[in-house]
């Protein structure tokens, strides 16, 4: 995918990814050109003749009540936007700024903004040409819209603040120039347009819920190596059981383990070693059922939202007589339903990382791993083997845990109380990201400890791992192993768990395994 289309209506997750992470080109539909036209002559006419009217003709907040004259509205919305850029704290990546970027600019196309289309174009241009504004991560009620850090994002627009541009920090107006982009001279509405919206925390979040998606099949296949090592029974992902409870992550998650575990020499049937195995073993299509499901209901309020215009006041133009239309006063940039996806999106990903820091546990402890070699070293005393790998993982869910505590739930009044309920959608949003960057780490860790257990569990049934892993799995270990040899001796380990942890957030383990199941639905 080399272009990204704004049309304000078909920007989806994927395409965010693209254009965030890997460069895509933002492209400005034909069509929106005409309707922000539209609606831009409604706020000219407003201006010329006068008429007050929120945000266009008056101040901001509780200064709502105070009239603006047509020639003080190019300094009131240049102060807009210096006054608002308060934020605090490192700079968000680069890839979440390029999907604000991307995200204010398709909320801008639909056409109910008010903006001038020439405007926009310049904010494309600025994302398409590299040009990154430092945005400080906090500073975000979330209602209002978000409106600090957007205001980081229009501050180098208007050659203003600062910018990464090639790799160095520089000032705006630099930034701009070497760029070979002309900064924006803001005009009636225009300052507001660019920050009242929610286009920071759907950003952070759009990025977060896509890596979730993807970590959520990866965890299925950690939990299916892990499966096998242990020795798992496969009767609990019998569908008829799922079947029965009608929860759709549940039945997925199922079949899906039933699919990577087809063919395994590892796995055994109840009764055979055991009647059951241990809830973090037989309860897989139940926990990670329930965080898919959720997962998925966050991926389509994200997807709603990254074509939602969320600023105010909305300019409805009327089709029929041009420069005239209705100008409503709402609250489209209340980021709520944002907020508490977000925070839904952090337990639910919390709780993949905690199943699987049980799953390890198992797999070290030697009164819990069906006689594999205490912390999975041949030589424990002289060797700590994978001890303290664990001791990792279990800080990491902790730390999970603390930040699982929902942001939505808090509000503190703003603006005089003219602003008295807010979302902290923005945190729950950056929250959730963490939450997504430590479960990462904790299945990275997973499947180094899942593939040693079964190096050692081969070695003790004399074989090698390919001989016993089922035909998806046994692709997986293959590419682990090329990146991580099995642990002798003991090593410095976090070499390792860095090298894992690149390996899960690429595709390249979902796509091998893909491979020999010859693909399916079941892709993020």
């Amino acid at each position: 995918m080399d272009t990204v289309i704004l049309d304000g209506h078909s920007l989806t997750l994927k395409k965010v990814v693209m254009a965030a992470r890997f460069n895509a080109q933002a492209l400005l539909a034909p069509e929106a050109e005409r309707r922000m036209a539209a609606s831009r002559a409604v706020v000219d006419a407003c201006v010329e003749n006068n008429l007050v009217r929120y945000g266009i003709t008056t101040g901001f907040g509780k200064f709502c009540d105070v009239v603006i004259s047509k020639d003080e509205n190019t300094v009131l919305q240049r102060n807009l936007i210096m006054s608002h850029a308060c934020g605090v704290g490192d700079p968000l990546p680069a890839e979440a700024v390029r999907a604000m970027a991307l995200l204010r600019a398709n909320a801008l196309t639909v056409g109910n903004s008010g903006i001038r289309p020439a405007t926009v174009v310049s904010l494309i241009t600025m994302l398409n040409a590299g040009v990154v504004p430092v945005v400080p991560e906090k500073g975000s009620l979330g209602s209002s819209g978000d409106l600090a850090p957007l205001s980081h994002l229009a501050l180098v627009l208007c050659g203003m603040g600062e910018a990464f541009y090639h790799g160095r920090r520089m000032g705006g107006a630099e930034a701009l120039a070497l760029a070979g982009i002309e900064p924006v001279v803001l005009t009636a509405k225009e300052g507001l347009a660019l920050i009242n919206g929610t286009q920071a925390m759907t950003a952070v979040g759009a990025l977060a819920a896509y890596d979730a998606r993807k970590l959520a099949r990866l965890a299925d296949l950690a939990a299916s190596i892990t499966h096998q090592a242990l020795r798992g029974i496969t009767d609990a992902f019998d569908p008829r059981i799922h079947a029965l409870r009608g929860q759709v992550g549940q039945i997925t998650v199922a079949a899906n383990l039933l699919r990577l575990l087809d063919g395994s020499r590892f796995t055994t049937r109840q009764g055979e070693l055991r009647v059951q195995d241990a809830y973090a073993l037989r309860c897989v299509p139940q926990v990670h059922g329930a965080s898919r499901d959720a997962i998925d209901y966050v991926c389509a309020v994200v997807e709603r939202e990254l074509n939602a215009v969320t600023d105010n006041p909305l300019i409805f133009a009327d089709p029929q007589r041009p420069g005239e239309g209705d100008i409503l006063s709402g609250g489209n940039f209340h980021g709520q339903p944002v907020a508490i996806a977000m925070d839904f999106l952090g337990i639910a990903v919390a709780e993949l990382a905690d199943i699987s820091e049980r799953r390890i546990e198992r797999l070290v402890n030697p009164a819990l791993s069906n006689d594999l070699p205490a912390f999975l070293t041949r030589s424990g005393g002289l060797n700590s083997g994978f001890m303290i790998t664990q001791y990792a993982a279990a800080s990491l869910v902790s730390e999970n845990k603390v930040l699982a505590h929902p942001a939505s739930v808090d509000s503190i009044p703003s603006s005089a109380n003219q602003e008295d309920h807010v979302s902290m959608g923005t945190i729950a949003a950056r929250k959730a990201r963490s939450i997504v960057e430590n479960a990462r780490a904790v299945v990275a860790i997973e499947f180094l400890a899942a593939c040693q257990a079964v190096d050692l569990r081969a070695e003790a049934m004399c074989g090698k791992a390919e001989d016993f892993l089922s035909r998806p799995t046994c692709a997986a270990y293959r590419l682990i192993r090329s990146v991580v040899p099995t642990l002798g001796d003991d090593r410095i380990m976090y070499p390792d768990i860095e090298a894992m942890k690149a390996l899960v957030a690429d595709a390249s383990i979902l796509k091998a395994v893909d491979s020999e199941l010859g693909g399916g639905k079941d892709k993020p």
